[in-house]
């Protein structure tokens, strides 16, 4: 429909990289339950009235560079909402959550499957209640309010502050008050004064965008060395390099592909990776050999101490 309608009025679309063409995307966010849904136009300049009475929200960008990042860019309103609203239940449980969603937040584009994605998440992190989660890359906070009632508090972070504005509303929203949203850049924040201020966690989520995580952060991970990270990815070569870099103190224990977009080869990943084990060995105080001492007189004295090793 959409497309025809562009045909009709003769419509010229840019190619990125260039400077031709009126409008360069066309992003539509439309809610499961069809009740919302909202058009983003991209361009160089104006927009024109289409008559989809369906739309409940018509928003447009001015970007004059020579890409399609509109993170950086101003978001017009040009009728309706400036949002839509999606819905899931909370993990194991009848409560509906309701979630805000603006342009330049981030939300799975298949909420159906998400659901899906986000269970799966949750099954391997087995969150206690006494537990301190960090929600990485957080978003609108869909995954922390999501699992927020299994857990003592869940923190986010996310580097939009849109969508930490976002998370905080649907945290409010949802009557979810052991949350806490963070903006900033994720190499930069995460560090020790951070650990400080808001705990050590016992289990880390993280879904971080195509490029993965920066190598600050996983370094940072390993110093943290929570019991468990479930680590989401919708690119798994930047996962498996940044699992490579986590292998030092963690093992993969499981692994689930999520098929989120149908008809394509491109998935979600989840991987639950779980802290090494210590093992206990023996060590001869005398001969400073482990166990396997061949000195009977000394094994016979069984004065050994007990090293800790990864």
């Amino acid at each position: 429909m959409v497309k025809a309608e562009i045909q009709n009025i003769k419509l010229r679309f840019g190619i990125i990289g260039n400077a031709e063409g009126l409008n360069r995307a066309i992003d539509i966010a439309m809610q499961v339950a069809p009740t919302d849904l909202s058009v983003l136009i991209t361009g160089e300049s104006g927009v024109g009235k289409e008559n989809f009475p369906q739309i409940t929200s018509l928003m447009y960008c001015i970007n004059e560079k020579f890409n399609d990042s509109i993170s950086d860019q101003e978001i017009l309103l040009y009728s309706g909402n400036d949002h839509i609203r999606e819905t899931m239940k909370a993990y194991k449980s009848d409560k509906i959550l309701t979630f805000k969603i603006r342009p330049k937040t981030f939300y799975q584009t298949n909420p159906e499957q998400a659901e899906r994605l986000y269970s799966i998440a949750a099954d391997f992190a087995e969150i206690k209640p006494t537990d301190t989660v960090y929600d990485l890359y957080t978003g609108t906070g869909t995954i922390a309010n999501y699992v927020a009632h299994l857990a003592k508090k869940v923190v986010g972070v996310e580097y939009v502050e849109d969508a930490v504005e976002d998370a905080k509303i649907n945290s409010e929203y949802n009557q979810i008050y052991n949350t806490t949203f963070i903006a900033g850049d994720m190499a930069k924040i995460l560090n020790d004064d951070f650990v400080a201020q808001y705990g050590t966690p016992d289990v880390v989520i993280t879904d971080p965008p195509r490029a993965g995580m920066a190598e600050n952060v996983v370094n940072q991970l390993l110093k943290i060395k929570a019991r468990k990270i479930v680590y989401i990815s919708c690119n798994p070569a930047t996962q498996a390099r940044d699992l490579n870099m986590l292998d030092s103190k963690y093992r993969e224990e499981k692994v689930q592909p999520v098929d989120m977009f149908p008809h394509t080869h491109h998935v979600e990943n989840v991987v639950l990776l779980e802290i090494k084990k210590y093992t206990v060995r023996r060590l001869c105080s005398h001969c400073s050999r482990y166990s396997s001492c061949s000195s009977p007189t000394r094994r016979a004295l069984m004065s050994c101490a007990l090293v800790l090793l990864l």
